[in-house]
């Protein structure tokens, strides 16, 4: 849990600092700083690829999940229901930056993918990463709707917490083959996540995570049947 805790602390941190700009932040500030963020999550995910990929013994499994998993999330329409959940509290000036905030923290792969690394291989890498955007992006917004923004790191705790917490629980049941199939498709939503932020392609990031279950569910069909 420490790299949540890191993560929540900075949300707070950033806070703090954003809101010392009353008038807010210049826009081409805010502009270099998420480029900045951007470029490093991109280059984050193609490491993770290039670092998990030459150990797969199922090199097309990561395509097939993505595909799977993107259709699943599309059905669901998991995006567009978190950011439902979240707008209805956007009734006010703050509240509308923490709903920003709260998409921003949690919609984000690293914010997944983090907790479950942190839980499977004591790895804090993602998590920290993801407390440095999130201190960047809490300035930015702190700037613009005040210290309450510091509040969001209350929800992200509990939203990395769960990761974490259900991560751990089935632990013993994740093989090393498993992982690094889970860890490739965790690398390229990273990667998506990254490309996002820049402006290249806007992805739909929430409705690509159940591509993290379908490892899963094929090393169990796969030892069910014998293959």
């Amino acid at each position: 849990m420490l790299g949540t805790i890191v993560n929540a602390g900075l949300i707070v941190v950033g806070s703090v600092i954003g809101s010392v700009f009353k008038k807010g932040m210049k826009e081409s500030y805010q502009d270099i700083l998420m480029q900045a963020m951007g470029l490093a999550v991109t280059a984050l995910g193609i490491y993770s690829l290039a670092k998990h990929m030459p150990d797969s013994q199922y090199p097309v499994l990561f395509i097939v999940s993505l595909a799977l998993g993107g259709i699943i999330g599309e059905k669901l329409n998991m995006e567009e229901r978190f950011k439902t959940v979240v707008s209805r509290f956007s009734k006010g000036n703050l509240a509308e930056g923490l709903s920003t905030a709260v998409l921003l923290f949690c919609i984000g792969t690293l914010s997944i993918v983090g907790p479950i690394e942190s839980a499977l291989n004591g790895n804090q890498t993602y998590l920290f990463t993801n407390a440095i955007l999130d201190l960047v992006t809490s300035i930015v917004l702190a700037a613009t709707f005040g210290v309450g923004i510091a509040f969001s790191a209350i929800v992200l705790f509990c939203w990395q917490g769960f990761f974490y917490v259900a991560a751990g629980a089935v632990a013993g049941l994740i093989t090393p083959a498993l992982l690094t199939e889970i860890s490739i498709v965790g690398a390229a939503l990273i990667l998506s996540s990254g490309l996002s932020i820049l402006g290249i392609k806007k992805f739909k990031t929430m409705n690509l995570i159940p591509a993290l279950l379908v490892p899963a569910l094929f090393m169990a069909v796969k030892d069910l049947i014998g293959m």
